[in-house]
């Protein structure tokens, strides 16, 4: 293409060239347009129409790395000016994609069902390959892959395109929620898990990004309610799928995401936004087994649902049972930490917004403080007053079973219940019994437990050892005897007998525990004491008038306590609203900050331009330069290939190629290398196939006959089998038989071997006797002997010292007689 050309003269001829059937051509010259700096300088309505062909290519011919750099350089010049024409860009390259994918389904429609692929971006195997080189076009999986599966992964590129092309832009930011949600829709039709946790981590990737673009000049503001509201739609619309999808892991970090952006929100969210957010919640925690945060999610949920209002009488008493029913299944004396510290219970708490931790007794006073037991089922309040109104631990169990059965049938909304209400029942008979007895046999409690199906006597046991190391319950199973022991020490404060202070024990108690007897001895003394003293010394009778004043003189008391209360409440108000006052200063110094900011980040743009505009300068001269070591290239090119021609190796005529440079020729031997490999490719596969077919011809002639051998192998195995079966049992019988008659005959020397053996051992004795005194005397004169030596070799040791004592000195007399001789 020449450097000049116009961008509506590239549009015709790419035009061109697709119509004569050249569409890479086409594509290639809509690139190279897109490569030259007068791209940057069209006007966007003439932009426009060329970019829409150009991404109409990029989809026909699957080219998603191409659409996706094109993509991102026109951005880069609409999104000042036209935001909308991106819009249109983007959605219509979203909907090409869409319409491609539904056109291969009905093609794969008439052939076979919906395609099923685990892993989109996931390439081919070998495997999967040779496979279908060498079978037929009949498999459902294969024409799926061969017709679906490369649009579906398109489709996904598309997505995942668009995002990386709007992200981390203000005036992006609604057409980017939008192509989030449509990704979402995309997961949910097709059942793309794996890519729908890619989608999750993708849009939490591009969140977390937004502190590090906050310099750049449409950099995305969560403080701004409208930018944040688009988010909570789309991690709401993210929660919605991620449950529809029951990927409850990616769920509970969808509720994650929302709680994160609820905190950041000025002002409340809309009241149906959070009945949705809490009706998720009860689902995943419903599937994650914690029923004290799943009975808190529907609590809360209840709540708003009641004050937004709207809901028909059924609904409500359908959900009044639903909010009673899931109290009522948190075993007693659940602690409000697990196991996994007081971290998870904190971040449970977070999501719910609670304050503290909720408890079973605080959930269903809550419950019953909004009426939930009037509105709630004739089951449910049955199943109430048995598990908290009522103390009969013998026949608790045998009473609520036909309410378990007729509330947890399978088709009612309760079904899911069961196992939870089981171990809640287990839990509230545990607690009865602890009161009535302190040793029970293991087979009474479980008599008690079996009118419920799901409770065996290992899950029994299993919730037994479960409260016991979670210290909600002191007991102690002693399998010798066949007896559990309910612990009850006085100086011990468990879950079982919680401080009245601080907590609420909703447990019916028919006599105290030896903890509470403990733990209540000094008040009922006082109390005793004080009914004593008002009636050894009773209080003076006061006349009316003294009656009176005492009276005036508390009611002037309350009355300045509560001026000193109002008074108070009065100096908190004050300090929010001189707080809130501090807030709006803040804000509005940081608002200038940011102007500021903004204004320096123009003036430094203006700059970068000036200093652009002298780069173009000095590019266009090296340009200029270029062009004409391009055209030696191209000369030599063109002598490059005659040369390949002659030799064979390009069969392309000269005249017709547009680029002659040494790269197009090189790219052009490997193509046309490409070809002939593919060519020899669909030879060798023809010839596999028929290969295929020559076996299963022969395998089908085959098969009759293999029947009838099968058959005569199995008579002939038969009796052979039956003749060794009998062999073997003959020779059985006749070895024992044999081994009778033996056992018989040496049974009579049985008592000739007794003296024989008694005879031996005597005699062995004596020569061990015998040994042993004579080896106790070898080993005496063995040690006299090591002493001799011992003793002489010290003697020897010490006349050789003496000897070099004696030389030593006489060498000494010898040098001091030298010396002495010397002096004289």
């Amino acid at each position: 293409m020449a450097p000049f050309t116009k961008p509506e003269a590239v549009l015709k001829q790419a035009e061109g060239l697709v119509s004569v059937g050249q569409s890479h051509a086409a594509l290639q010259s809509l690139v190279e347009m897109f490569s030259s700096k007068r791209f940057r300088s069209t006007p966007l309505t003439t932009l426009e129409p060329i970019v829409i062909r150009f991404v109409e290519l990029c989809v026909d011919m699957r080219k998603g790395r191409t659409a996706k750099e094109g993509l991102m350089q026109y951005k880069n010049i609409a999104q000042n000016s036209s935001v909308g024409s991106i819009e249109v860009v983007i959605n219509r390259f979203i909907q090409l994609s869409d319409a491609k994918v539904s056109e291969a389904q009905e093609k794969a429609d008439k052939v076979t069902g919906p395609v099923d692929v685990d892993d989109l971006e996931a390439s081919e195997t070998p495997e999967s390959i040779l496979l279908g080189a060498v079978s037929g076009d009949q498999s459902k999986d294969r024409t799926d892959r061969a017709l679906v599966t490369p649009w579906l992964k398109f489709l996904w590129e598309s997505y995942r395109t668009s995002l990386e092309t709007l992200k981390n832009n203000a005036r992006l930011e609604v057409i980017y929620q939008q192509v989030a949600q449509q990704a979402f829709r995309f997961c949910l039709k097709h059942q793309r898990k794996v890519e729908f946790r890619r989608l999750c981590e993708t849009l939490r990737l591009h969140l977390s990004n937004v502190a590090k673009y906050a310099h750049q000049t449409h950099a995305i503001n969560l403080s701004d309610a409208e930018t944040l509201q688009h988010h909570l739609d789309t991690r709401f619309a993210q929660l919605n799928t991620s449950v529809e999808l029951e990927l409850w892991q990616e769920a509970f970090r969808s509720v994650e995401d929302v709680h994160n952006l609820l905190t950041m929100a000025k002002k409340a969210p809309r009241p149906a936004m959070m009945a949705n957010y809490y009706e998720k919640l009860t689902k995943i925690f419903l599937m994650s087994g914690n029923a004290l945060y799943h009975a808190a999610a529907w609590g809360r949920y209840h709540a708003i649902v009641t004050s937004i209002g709207g809901k028909s009488e059924e609904e409500m008493t359908k959900l009044a049972g639903q909010v009673l029913v899931s109290a009522l299944a948190v075993p007693v004396g659940l602690q409000n930490e697990d196991e996994d510290g007081k971290s998870k219970t904190s971040r449970l708490t977070a999501l719910l917004g609670l304050t503290r931790a909720p408890t079973r007794a605080g959930l269903i006073k809550d419950a019953l403080s909004r009426d939930v037991l009037r509105l709630s089922p004739a089951p449910i309040k049955s199943l109430y007053t048995l598990l908290e109104a009522s103390f009969d631990p013998l026949t608790l169990c045998s009473s609520t079973a036909p309410l378990l059965a007729e509330l947890c049938a399978p088709d009612t909304p309760y079904f899911g219940y069961r196992s939870l209400l089981e171990r809640a029942l287990l839990s509230r008979l545990l607690a009865q019994l602890s009161q009535v007895y302190s040793t029970l046999t293991i087979t009474s409690l479980l008599e008690l437990v079996s009118p419920l199906e799901g409770l065996g006597p290992e899950q029994v046991e299993a919730f037994l050892m479960g409260c016991a190391r979670r210290g909600e319950r002191s007991v102690y199973v002693d399998h010798a005897t066949g007896t559990i022991t309910f612990i009850d020490e006085g100086f011990v404060v468990s879950s079982e007998d919680p401080i009245p202070s601080t907590s609420t024990n909703s447990e019916a108690s028919i006599q105290p525990s030896a903890a509470e007897l403990v733990r209540t001895r000094l008040s009922t003394l006082a109390v005793t004491l004080h009914n004593s003293l008002a009636v050894l010394y009773p209080p003076p009778q006061l006349s009316p008038e003294e009656e009176e004043a005492a009276q005036h003189v508390k009611f002037v008391e309350l009355v300045a306590a509560a001026n000193a209360e109002r008074h108070a409440l009065s100096l908190r108000r004050a300090l929010v609203a001189r707080r809130r006052e501090l807030l709006s200063e803040l804000s509005a110094r940081k608002e200038k900050e940011e102007a500021s900011r903004r204004a320096e980040t123009t003036r430094r743009e203006k700059d970068e331009e000036v200093r652009r505009a002298k780069l173009e300068i000095a590019k266009k001269e090296r340009e200029r330069a270029q062009k004409e070591v391009d055209s030696i290239r191209a000369e030599e090119a063109k002598k490059l290939a005659q040369t390949l021609i002659k030799k064979g190796n390009l069969k392309v005529s000269v005249d017709e190629m547009e680029d002659l440079s040494t790269d197009s020729l090189m790219r052009m031997q490997v193509e046309q290398f490409e070809r002939e490999k593919k060519e020899l490719n669909q030879r060798l596969r023809t010839a596999a196939k028929r290969i295929d077919h020559i076996e299963r011809a022969y395998r089908k002639e085959e098969r009759p006959l293999l029947a009838e051998d099968y058959a005569e192998q199995q008579a002939t195995d038969r009796t052979i089998f039956e003749t060794l079966q009998r062999s073997r049992i003959e020779g059985a019988r006749q070895a024992f038989q044999e081994d009778m008659i033996s056992k018989k005959r040496l049974s009579r020397m049985m008592q000739d071997y007794q003296q024989r053996k008694e005879f031996i051992i005597a005699q062995r004795s004596e020569e061990h006797t015998a040994k042993l005194a004579e080896s106790h005397k070898r080993i005496e004169e063995e040690k006299e002997k090591m002493r001799a030596a011992h003793q002489k070799m010290r003697d020897e040791e010490e006349q050789e010292r003496l000897e070099a004592e004696r030389i030593r000195r006489e060498q000494e007399e010898e040098e001091a007689r030298l010396e002495a001789g010397e002096w004289t």
